[in-house]
């Protein structure tokens, strides 16, 4: 069964174009939120969130009733074997209002973002824990194109 449609959620751009800080104040009302993706987040939001914005991260909110409702963190990627591609580093709805839309409203904003700025290709990591995210995933037309390999190196 297909998610509803959500009218009445608001987009919100927390960053601009060059990674500023646009919104702060919605930007410490997401953290609850992004939270239950990341709750390894160190304890200055803010300032690792600085961080990571100065280094090519933006951020997008859903925001409904006056609630932030879910958080995408995303950036520009140029590589050699697909070319440009916007990257969802952190894709969260919160737990409570999941399999409302918001998820897919945030991606819809995504992939127009992604095509306003030339990409080709829109993609993300998922822990392979998060079978709920995937179903998600697949519904939303994404398929698994490669594994993800990693060492800790600190």
């Amino acid at each position: 069964m297909a998610a509803p449609e959500v009218a009445d959620v608001e987009l919100i751009a927390v960053t601009d174009a060059t990674g500023a800080i646009v919104e702060p104040g919605w930007l410490g009302r997401a953290e609850t939120v992004h939270r239950q993706l990341r709750p390894q987040l160190p304890a200055d939001y803010m300032g690792r969130l600085s961080a990571v914005f100065a280094n090519g991260g933006r951020m997008l909110l859903a925001i409904k009733g006056g609630a932030v409702r879910g958080v995408a963190l995303w950036r520009l990627i140029e590589n050699t074997y697909e070319g440009r591609r916007l990257y969802i580093d952190d894709l969260v709805i919160d737990e409570k209002h999941r399999s409302q839309g918001v998820g897919r409203r945030l991606l819809a904003a995504l992939r127009v973002t992604g095509e306003a700025c030339g990409c080709d290709v829109l993609a993300l990591d998922s822990g392979v824990q998060r079978q709920q995210a995937h179903k998600f995933y697949f519904r939303e037309g994404m398929t698994i194109s490669s594994f993800c390999f990693k060492e800790t190196i600190q």
